[in-house]
């Protein structure tokens, strides 16, 4: 017991010092967003500034059209993780459950694509969104991801794979049809690998900057990311101010995962049980 007890110690302990040295970026620029210009770059570093500089993040959304752009990224976010919520999980049942011919060699295509780097497919895609008239629109952020994602899909099918046929057996039985099967008892059960799918995208969408750099020409559907990005290059040496509307950007990000941490862990984990 006490070598149980010892051993969790020095893990916690561990845990705890890392966790540090993870913070310490996001305490400096949250430490940054409330500095006065001058006390920025003095040494010894001022962790807690004084006075504490509250219109730097008034200034700092007077500056730019913050609400505009949040309000692009919250649409471009929520219909993009939809997407991946609603097909992913679809895909990854078929491939997990349903037995058809072929599903191996389609499997085995999906996770090809993975290994496929982005700058390999990226000017193909620009020219295909270019001829379909999406160019300038959020449709080529949001509607590639309704087709599939085949890392969401690998996760999910993992996931999949470790619920027990009997389930699916005796649905059967009772004349249940192969979609209320998956609506009914497995896509409930597969609840936490389909949250930490979501939470993925999420942060992924949320955090974009190549995408919308690519595909967005008119400033008044910039995302937060290109507007940031707009802002360091018109204002640059104002760091208080930049790292003010780098906070504001952060803080959905944590707060998501903050409330659905546990969930996301049980999804990574158990989507790992079965290969």
């Amino acid at each position: 017991m006490k070598k149980k007890t010892s051993k969790s110690i020095f893990a916690h302990s561990v845990l705890i010092i890392m966790s540090v040295f993870f913070l310490v970026p996001f305490i400096w620029m949250l430490s940054t967003s409330l500095k006065d210009q001058t006390q920025i770059f003095t040494f010894p570093p001022e962790w807690l500034p004084s006075p504490l500089k509250w219109s730097n993040y008034q200034d700092a959304i007077e500056y730019i059209p913050f609400f505009t752009y949040l309000k692009n990224t919250v649409v471009i976010t929520v219909f993009s993780t939809i997407g991946a919520v609603i097909t992913c999980p679809l895909v990854a049942y078929g491939f997990a459950k349903l037995k058809f011919k072929g599903s191996n060699v389609l499997f085995i295509i999906t996770i090809a694509v993975m290994m496929i780097p982005g700058q390999v497919t990226m000017i193909p895609l620009f020219i295909l969104f270019e001829k379909l008239g999406w160019v300038g629109s959020p449709l080529p952020l949001i509607v590639p991801v309704f087709f599939g994602v085949p890392f969401y899909i690998f996760l999910l099918r993992q996931f999949f794979l470790g619920l027990p046929d009997t389930l699916m057996d005796a649905a059967r039985i009772d004349g249940a049809g192969e979609f209320r099967i998956y609506w009914q008892i497995m896509l409930p059960l597969a609840k936490p690998a389909v949250l930490a799918v979501g939470l993925f995208q999420f942060m992924g969408s949320w955090t974009d900057f190549l995408g919308p750099l690519l595909y967005l020409t008119d400033e008044a559907s910039y995302t937060l990311s290109l507007g940031l990005q707009q802002f360091q290059s018109q204002r640059g040496t104002e760091w208080g101010l930049m790292m003010a509307v780098s906070t504001l950007m952060t803080l959905p990000i944590i707060l998501l995962f903050f409330f659905l941490q546990k969930t996301f862990i049980k999804g990574i984990t158990f989507s790992g049980i079965k290969g």
